[in-house]
């Protein structure tokens, strides 16, 4: 992906910024008076710092590949637990399941959306749903994990429809509350949706990725943490740690790059030369890579996750009451 024999901006450079400006008034310049210069005087090192763009319009398969995948493989799972013949008993957590599965596939349709190179299709409202799917699909997956690994080890929320619902719309509500600025700072730009550099709009990228470093990097953390200090300081248990936790490994490294990136842009971090700035371009499309893959990933730890959990069940019923009730045996806990 990308093209380095063509080096482009980082996308957050969307208007003329202050280098470019620089080099505008060194032509002008340059051409209305001549100046003497230094035998050992580098152009170079006055050049604007440009960097690899590994996310360019050659990058456009992968987007799509990733989508139609994401998309199929959240169907098939949706599917798979709501169709009749699924076992509901043997897995009481299923509207969790569920849920994830249903956020895996709106952030799979969102992809396309913002991949570069549909340069035809970008408008300000489609770029608008884009990143506001985008966004809040995925702090709602986090939060339903987070919520599922709190509760279910003392109320087991998938068998109390109030509770199930409640925390259903508490949850998403706050996810698209939570994607809001991300919504509000994006743009189109020469046909590609991407976030805007207004400076008026810095406090709402900021407030972004503030929220993004809590929620895919402190969060959890903080369930580990958590968990740690219970059972060090107590025999009872904590946030219950389960394969479901492999979703976060996709978006903590989003998290932490796009915080690093917003202290760069406030200059509360001073990078000390352009390669460093190249390195912090590359991890950040390495990043929205990572992230983008987990809507593929997601279904199968689902998958998974059901088939552990089916299992575990299962072993733990006597032989008995498996014959004695086969309903009975669906009775067990995710």
């Amino acid at each position: 992906m990308g093209n380095c024999l063509h080096p482009v901006e980082t996308s957050f450079s969307l208007d003329k910024n202050e280098t470019e400006w620089l080099m505008d008034l060194w032509n002008y310049s340059y051409e209305e008076n001549a100046y003497d210069f230094p035998d050992n005087y580098s152009v170079g090192a006055a050049a604007p710092c440009r960097s690899c763009n590994l996310l360019d319009s050659s990058s456009l398969p992968f987007f799509i590949l990733t989508s139609v995948l994401g998309m199929l493989a959240s169907g098939a799972v949706l599917f798979a637990i709501l169709k009749p013949l699924f076992h509901w008993q043997i897995c009481p957590s299923w509207p969790v399941l569920a849920q994830l599965a249903v956020g895996s596939a709106l952030f799979s349709m969102a992809v396309p959306i913002l991949a570069p190179g549909f340069n035809t299709v970008h408008s300000t409202g489609l770029c608008y749903l884009g990143y506001w799917v985008w966004y809040t699909s995925a702090f709602a997956q986090a939060l339903l994990i987070g919520c599922y690994a709190c509760l279910n080890p003392r109320v087991n929320i998938g068998q109390i429809r109030g509770l199930t619902l409640g925390l259903t719309v508490a949850l998403w509500g706050a996810a698209g509350l939570l994607g809001l600025p991300v919504t509000l700072a994006s743009d189109v730009y020469n046909d590609l949706c991407t976030l805007a550099s207004n400076k008026d709009l810095e406090a709402l990228k900021s407030a972004h990725s503030a929220i993004c470093f809590t929620i895919f990097t402190v969060f959890p953390l903080a369930l580990l943490a958590a968990n740690g200090l219970k059972k060090a300081l107590s025999k009872e248990s904590g946030p219950w740690v389960s394969v479901l936790w492999v979703w976060f490994i996709f978006w903590w490294p989003h998290g932490m790059v796009l915080l690093f990136d917003a202290l760069v842009r406030s200059q509360i971090v001073l990078l000390p030369s352009c390669p460093s700035q190249q390195i912090l371009d590359v991890m950040l499309n390495l990043a929205e890579v990572l992230a983008v893959l987990h809507c593929v990933a997601t279904p199968l730890v689902l998958a998974l996750f059901c088939h552990q959990t089916t299992r575990r069940s299962l072993v733990s019923l006597s032989p008995t009451a498996r014959q004695s009730s086969p309903t009975d045996a669906f009775a067990g806990k995710c």
